[in-house]
Parts: C-alpha cells; structure tokens; sequence
C-alpha cells in the first residue's frame, strides 16, 4: 500500500521543516510538499493532489476557513487538518464548519500526530479535546451577541474585506440577502457601519 500524500501549509519554514522530519519515518505518511501561504497552497495541491493537507490556523494572506473551502474546490479528495499554535482560537469552529477534517495543536508528539493523521485519512474527525472549549466559547459569544450562524458568516467574510457580491458568490446568497444579513448583525451589534460592526464582533471573540 502507497503512503498517504501529505502536504504542510504553514508561514514558519521551522514548522515545514520540522513535520517533514516528524513524518520521515514514517512509512504510511509521506510528506510532498508544502507552502507558505494560503494562495501558494492553493496553486500547489492542484499539481500535488495530496491526500491530506496539515493547515495552519493563521496565514499572512488568507484566513484557513477560506483555504478549507479553496482546498475542497481544487482537491476534493484531499482530507484538510487544522495545525494550531492557539489552541482556544475561535477560528477552529469556522475552520471546522468549513469543512476541516480535524484540528491539532503544534505541542502534539510525534506520536499523536501521526495517530491522528491517520485516524483522519480512515475518515474520522479528530479534534484535540483542549481545543473543545474554543467550540464552546464561539458558541457562548455567538449566543451572548444573538447573532446567527449565517450572519457571522457574512460578516466575516466582510472582515476579510470582501463586497457584498464577492460574499454573494462565497456563500451562493443573493446580494440582497447579503446585505439583510449585514444590517441585521450591525443591528444587533450596535454598529453604525460594517467597520465598527468588525471591530464589536472581535471584542466578542467572534473574528
């Protein structure tokens, strides 16, 4: 049996480094390549097809929700883990939502990540149980704020300074529904304009 195709996405070249080192030997795993940031993995797993891409949480260009989706486009066979120092980021829930197959903190032994890995490429979900209560956590503010699920997710598109038609062509709304959803969540918010709206929901620990 051929070892798995993995591919590392990380903007730290010592995390790159250090999993292709992990990962030598093991026989079921076999690192291909790897990347620095979300667009240049983007590029690469169309030519690499991997099977399983470990993605860092925090990119210099793009958020790893974003990279979820982009990868389920141009590799959908490929399985996507969520590889974070932060282990209580509240974008672990949207990377999750998004897609992920599971998440790991970088502390994890060489050991564990391998177990992992592989539970993943059998097709189980694995998320590091400390990383549960940054479930719990996007939950709470999500309920303290009233937003939706649907208006979180617009408005954080918008926070990546997407317009209402790039959200339209993400999420497959209609820009009106786009910008009910927008007003709706400045209401509830209590802001004048998406600007402040962004600025409350990060002090929510939502962006």
């Amino acid at each position: 049996m051929s070892a798995a195709r993995v591919m590392v996405v990380d903007d730290h070249p010592v995390v790159r480094d250090g999993v292709a080192l992990l990962l030598r030997g093991e026989p079921s795993l076999a690192v291909v390549g790897s990347a620095e940031s979300g667009r240049t993995a983007l590029d690469r797993a169309r030519e690499l097809r991997p099977d399983l891409v470990l993605l860092d949480l925090r990119l210099p260009d793009m958020l790893a929700p974003e990279v979820v989706v982009g990868l389920r486009e141009v590799c959908p066979g490929a399985r996507v883990v969520v590889f974070t120092a932060h282990g209580d980021h509240h974008g672990i829930r949207a990377a999750l939502d998004a897609g992920a197959h599971g998440c790991l903190v970088k502390d994890a032994a060489a050991t564990d990540l391998v177990a992992a890995l592989r539970a993943v490429l059998r097709g189980e979900r694995v998320v590091d149980p400390r990383m549960v209560p940054a479930a719990d956590a996007a939950a709470s503010a999500l309920e303290r704020t009233g937003l939706t699920r649907r208006e979180y997710e617009v408005l954080r598109l918008a926070a990546q300074g997407r317009t209402n038609p790039e959200i339209a062509e993400a999420t497959g709304l209609t820009r009106n529904t786009v910008k009910t959803y927008l007003q709706s969540a400045l209401h509830k918010l209590g802001a004048r304009n998406r600007v402040e709206a962004i600025g409350k929901a990060s002090e929510a620990g939502l962006l």
